[in-house]
């Protein structure tokens, strides 16, 4: 297994890898309501696909295998569908709610919410543009088709200081930390709104968690009116 050719550095791994073990446990500690072996059984499967993953790439994201592009986008996509489980499962007990189970169902809204949030960043940010990998080491014009389109990428014809920092003049290719802010925004504005969506994929993913997001949010106002009216 060789590295990559390509004109740019690999982007780093580690801030994904922190997001995602933030994910998982927020996701282990959610309410007991909330299926508990399997929330344990998911995180054990997401930490141990980690590991030989950090493995091929410990530091920057240069070197891909068949087997790793699998295991990578098959963990993003496994936390991405455990957690609209988990809402599932939260959205019947904010219906039905246990005795006493208020506020901690609250704040498991909260949790699946911030999970869902950085589920949805790592699917998209494996799937854009062939993934990080090839995303950072092939030429451009090898690149496959993207699946969102940035700001940067269509600011090349803006005024100079902007346009100095646009994909065509100064190569820019979007970083984990892109497809997170992408997801926080969808998940807030429960629509596109730093990047647009392309792809019949990306713009699947994206309609699923602003629908899961505002029906959570519509159900979590409902319950906090109850409690405190």
């Amino acid at each position: 297994m060789t590295p990559l050719a390509g004109p740019l550095r690999g982007e780093h791994r580690w801030p994904a890898v922190a997001a995602l073990l933030i994910a998982l446990a927020l996701y282990v500690a959610l309410p007991s309501t909330s299926l508990t072996g399997v929330r344990y059984a998911v995180a054990g499967v997401g930490v141990a696909l980690l590991i030989p993953l950090v493995a091929v790439n410990p530091v920057r994201m240069r070197r891909q295998t068949a087997w790793s592009r699998r295991l990578s986008v098959g963990q993003a996509l496994l936390l991405a569908a455990a957690n609209q489980v988990a809402l599932i499962a939260l959205l019947i007990a904010l219906v039905h709610p246990p005795d006493g189970s208020g506020p901690r169902l609250l704040l498991g809204a909260a949790q699946v919410w911030l999970t869902n949030v950085i589920a949805f960043a790592l699917v998209l940010w494996e799937i854009d543009r062939g993934g990080p990998v090839v995303r950072f080491t092939e030429d451009r014009a090898l690149l496959p088709a993207a699946d969102l389109r940035f700001a940067q990428d269509e600011d090349h014809d803006a005024i100079e200081e902007v346009a100095v920092a646009s994909s065509r003049h100064a190569g820019w290719r979007p970083r984990f930390g892109d497809y997170l802010y992408t997801s926080l925004s969808n998940s807030m504005a429960f629509s596109a709104s730093d990047s647009i969506p392309l792809s019949g994929r990306a713009k699947a993913l994206m309609g699923l968690q602003a629908f899961s997001g505002f029906v959570l949010l519509a159900l979590v106002i409902a319950r906090a009116v109850s409690l405190f009216g």
